[in-house]
């Protein structure tokens, strides 16, 4: 029998779960969901014959080793700063890893080590990262197949509440991690642009927007996720001028969360004394200034911030919660632990709800002799069920629950410490997600020069 260890019971994994039991009924395979909350893994495993839930602590070693060893396939979904405690024991008890966090250096670096013992640490195999890079590495390498140069690259993702339906004042729900909407910008951005490199700070990540246009659902922002520059060489792309890996969002979404970053909320360093019983109001006045106390706590932030008490980005904020006087009454003791427990309180897809999921890639590509310079465009608009799974669930779920049949099927026999760009990889993995109806539609035109 084989078994499967799916650590972490979150917004992304149900899908995941639900179709790694299905495929079990028809081999003999084992599910395991741990997580450190037992109710949510027993919740998510829901009584099937072939599955088990148990109590799970990344935290604890005597746990965490024993659960990783009893496996054969490790599935990390857990937060990504616990990604490195679980590929280590992997590698120790020589059992394969699929993770959809991305491959920072401490997995890079177990590289030699798991290809000593045979074993495959396939990190960033979810929607983004994951789909994202095995669709733009299909293309890619058709473009070159066919005698093209690809000069400019830009690649978009977004999980965003579908369009054709009531929104909140931010049009955004969470359908994912909330800490990662709260840390977007933690490690500041860096891109390329007709041929210049363009730095971005931490607190200026939201101030680097332009607008993006999604064929059939409309009008978006851009703005520019983490290290562009680092996938040139894992894609192949050393001689583009433009390389651009973005994150689409509603209009609006950026003017408000960089004035949220501004005020320094998004803070995993800081600890309040007894925050869950402070009010929202109190731990606001925490980042204002000493001097000019007068006046109510809105004033004095829209003057801190210089913008307007009356503006769009003020009713945002004070509809989110931030001046509320209630109790915070959340677990953490962060202004990223309040932020976290506001966003899952204010921001949630409610029932009847559906999400949309989009990704976008753009490649302007010239070719030797008569053919003319094009660019192309290829995306996939997935959108969710209501009251069902999230399409954010699934096209996380998906290219991971194929994944780890491949290996268990011995369908992928790679070794090390990989992300999915390898056509071993990429094509099952698309030909197959494709089937279930994540299809990618393409457009070509000409490509004109200014």
């Amino acid at each position: 029998m084989k078994n499967i260890l799916v650590l972490g019971a979150g917004r992304s994994s149900p899908y995941l779960i639900d179709r790694l039991l299905r495929m079990a009924e028809a081999r003999d395979w084992r599910v395991t969901e741990g997580d450190v909350d037992p109710e949510v893994a027993e919740a998510r495993i829901a009584g099937h014959p072939r599955g088990t839930a148990m109590r799970f602590d990344v935290n604890d070693e005597a746990i965490r080793s024993g659960a990783i060893e009893a496996a054969d396939v490790v599935i990390n979904m857990l937060a990504p700063g616990f990604q490195d405690l679980v590929a280590w024991d992997c590698v120790a008890h020589g059992r394969h890893m699929v993770s959809v966090s991305y491959r920072d250096r401490a997995v890079r670096d177990l590289d030699r080590d798991a290809r000593r013992k045979g074993i495959l640490l396939l990190c960033e195999m979810g929607l983004d990262p994951g789909i994202d890079h095995m669709s733009a590495m299909s293309v890619i390498e058709r473009v070159r197949a066919e005698g093209g140069r690809i000069t400019a690259f830009r690649s978009y993702g977004s999980g965003v509440p579908a369009p054709d339906q009531e929104q909140n004042p931010l049009r955004y729900v969470i359908t994912w991690n909330p800490r990662n909407v709260v840390m977007a910008s933690e490690h500041g951005a860096q891109y390329m642009e007709a041929g210049r490199i363009k730095l971005v700070p931490w607190h200026h990540v939201f101030h680097h927007t332009w607008p993006v246009d999604v064929a059939g659902v409309g009008r978006f922002e851009a703005y520019p996720n983490r290290d562009s520059l680092a996938y040139m060489k894992l894609f192949g792309l050393d001689d583009v001028r433009t390389m651009i890996r973005g994150t689409l969002r509603y209009p609006g979404w950026s003017e408000t969360w960089a004035q949220i970053v501004r005020l320094g909320l998004p803070n995993e360093n800081l600890r309040i004394p007894d925050l869950c019983r402070r009010s929202y109001r109190d731990v606001t006045e925490m980042f204002l200034p000493m001097s000019g106390v007068r006046g109510r706590t809105e004033e004095r932030l829209a003057r801190f911030l210089h913008i307007s008490p009356t503006g769009r980005i003020m009713e945002n904020l004070t509809w989110l919660g931030l001046f509320s006087d209630e109790p915070i009454g959340c677990a953490g003791d962060t202004p990223a632990a309040m932020l976290i427990h506001l966003l899952k309180k204010r921001l949630p897809l409610l029932p009847g709800m559906r999400d949309l999921v989009i990704l976008l890639h753009e490649l302007d590509i010239e070719y030797d002799g008569a053919r003319p310079p094009e660019r192309v465009r290829s995306s996939l608009v997935a959108t969710g069920d209501a009251d069902g799974f999230t399409a954010m669930a699934r096209t996380v779920g998906l290219p991971v629950a194929v994944a780890t049949r491949l290996i268990l099927d011995v369908e992928l026999e790679l070794a090390g410490s990989r992300i999915p760009t390898q056509p071993s990889v990429y094509a099952p993995v698309l030909g197959e997600i494709a089937r279930e109806g994540l299809v990618f539609s393409e457009s070509v035109e000409p490509l004109t020069r200014p």
